[in-house]
C-alpha cells in the first residue's frame, strides 16, 4: 500500500474542515471559550477532538485547495460552530439576566464587578448565578452533551451542506426566550419584593412621620437575601428545565437543517 505526499495532503486538507467547526464551537462556547482558557489550549482541544472524531465522520469530499469553493465550505463550518456555541451562551445568560432583575428590585443594583471570563460588567448577584450554573453544567455533563451534538452535526449536517438561513432566524428569536426565562426565574423574587414595597408604601401613607426610607432599604436588601437563599432549594430543577430547552433547540435545529438539506 503506497502512501505518498499527495495523499498526505489531501488527508489533512480533509481534516481541517471539521476541525473549523469544532474549533469554532469550543472558542464560542461557555468555560471553555472564555478568556480564562488560553487560545492554544482551547486550539490544542480541538485537534485532539478532530483526531477522535476524524476516523468516524463520514467521508468528506475531495475540493481543490485554491478554489473559492473551499474557502466557503469554511467559512459555513465556522458559522455552524458559532452557532452552536452561541446558543449554550442564551442559557448562561438567561440566569444573569434574572440576577439582574432581582438585583435591581431589592437594591443591590450598583453592587457589580467585572466578569473575569466575558471581561464585562455584571452585578454580584448576576455574577453569583452564573458561577453557580457553571458548576452545574460541568455537574450534569453538559459538556459532554454538547461533544455529542458536535459529533451527531456530522452526520445530519456534512460538510458541504449549508445552514439554512430560516435556522439561522430561529437562532435569532431565540433571544426572546432569553428575557423571558430570565424574567420566568426572576418572578418569584420581583413579587415577594413587590409585595414588601407595597406594604412600606402603605406604612408611609398611614404615617407620613415615619422615616420609611431608613428602614425600607435596607430590610428590602435582607429580605432580598433571604428571598435568594430560600429559593436555592429548586434552582437545580429550574436549571434543568433551562438547560433541557436549550440543548434541545440545539438539537432541533441541525436535524432540521439536515432534513432541509
Amino acid at each position: 500500500m503506497e502512501f505518498g505526499l499527495a495523499d498526505l495532503e489531501q488527508l489533512v486538507a480533509q481534516a481541517l474542515l471539521p476541525l473549523f467547526r469544532i474549533a469554532s464551537v469550543l472558542m464560542t462556547m461557555p468555560m471553555i471559550g472564555t478568556q480564562l482558557v488560553p487560545v492554544r489550549i482551547r486550539l490544542g482541544l480541538a485537534l485532539a477532538m478532530t483526531a477522535v472524531l476524524f476516523p468516524v465522520l463520514p467521508v468528506v469530499p475531495e475540493y481543490d485547495g485554491l478554489s473559492g469553493q473551499v474557502w466557503v465550505l469554511i467559512a459555513e463550518q465556522i458559522v455552524i460552530g458559532t452557532v452552536i456555541g452561541f446558543t449554550l451562551h442564551i442559557l448562561m445568560e438567561t440566569f444573569a439576566v434574572g440576577g439582574q432583575l432581582i438585583a435591581n428590585q431589592m437594591g443591590l443594583g450598583f453592587a457589580s464587578m467585572t466578569d473575569p471570563a466575558n471581561g464585562t460588567s455584571v452585578v454580584v448577584l448576576g455574577q453569583f448565578y452564573l458561577m453557580m450554573v457553571m458548576l452545574l453544567f460541568l455537574a450534569m455533563d453538559g459538556h459532554l452533551v454538547i461533544f455529542e451534538i458536535l459529533a451527531m452535526s456530522f452526520e445530519v449536517l456534512p460538510i458541504g451542506d449549508a445552514l439554512p438561513l430560516s435556522n439561522l432566524y430561529r437562532i435569532a428569536l431565540a433571544g426572546g426566550w432569553l428575557f423571558s426565562a430570565g424574567m420566568l426565574m426572576a418572578l418569584p423574587a420581583i413579587t415577594s419584593l413587590l409585595v414588601v414595597n407595597f406594604a412600606f408604601g402603605i406604612m408611609t401613607k398611614a404615617a407620613p412621620q415615619l422615616n420609611i426610607f431608613a428602614i425600607g432599604f435596607p430590610f428590602t436588601m435582607v429580605l432580598g437575601i433571604f428571598i435568594v437563599w430560600a429559593s436555592l432549594t429548586g434552582f437545580g430543577s429550574q436549571y434543568a428545565g433551562f438547560a433541557e430547552a436549550v440543548l434541545e433547540l440545539i438539537g432541533n435545529v441541525i436535524r432540521e437543517a439536515g432534513r432541509g438539506g
